[in-house]
Parts: structure tokens; sequence; C-alpha cells
């Protein structure tokens, strides 16, 4: 029985030693760089979703209603970078409103009634967002 567990011995530890390669290697659903791409995608948007609060804030038009109705605009600037999800989807999406209905340059902008209540959501979910 001695002469014999060497020569069991050896070709099963070679055979263990080579089937854990084997083992180790790990077949994903999804390929990493996909998951990445994807990450990646989700940051760029959410960077372009912040530049347009950021740019409507900025915004003559805007800066006037949020001083008259005594909004911190250094607040809601900070607060920018705090939103996320569907609150910063949805203030994005308005601030995107304001900017399309405030470009051109025109020195005579008449603010109509649904600029100035999205300009008001606007800073109402900046408000909501800081506390």
């Amino acid at each position: 029985m001695q002469t014999l567990r060497p020569f069991v011995a050896v070709p099963l530890m070679a055979f263990i030693a080579l089937s854990t390669p084997a083992l180790a290697q790990q077949r994903h659903v999804v390929d990493p760089a996909t998951i990445a791409g994807a990450v990646d995608q989700h940051v760029v948007k959410q960077d372009a979703d912040r530049a347009a609060i950021r740019q409507a804030l900025s915004r003559p038009e805007v800066q006037t209603v949020a001083k008259q109705m005594g909004v911190d605009l250094g607040r809601a600037n900070a607060a920018v970078s705090t939103l996320a999800g569907a609150e910063l989807e949805r203030t994005a999406n308005a601030a995107r409103q304001v900017n399309d209905a405030l470009t051109g340059g025109a020195s005579t902008v008449v603010i109509s009634t649904t600029t100035i209540i999205i300009v008001l959501l606007v800073i109402v979910l900046l408000i909501v967002a800081l506390k």
C-alpha cells in the first residue's frame, strides 16, 4: 500500500492544482465594461442636470425672483450638488424650461406666468433639498 500511495497522490495533487484556475474564472451575466459604461453615462447625465440647474440659478431673472422671495441663492447653489434621483431630474427639467424660455439674449424678456411658476418650482425644490 505504501508504494501505491505516491502513484495516486501525485496525479491527484496535479489534478487539483490544474483544476483550481479553471474554477476561479468568473463568468458575468453582464460584461463589466458594459456596467462601467452605464455608470459613466449616468454620471454624465447627472452632471448635465446639475449644470442646467446652476445655469438657471445664474440667470438675472431667476436671481431677481429669488431676491424678492428672500431665497439665499448661495445655499440653493450648494444644494444642487446634493440633489439625486427623481428630485434631480424634475428640478433639471424645470431649469431647462426656464433656460429655454429665457435664451436668445433678448433684453426685453416678458416673463410669462408659466415661466414664473417654473422658476418658483425650481426654487421650492431646492429649498426642500436643503432641509
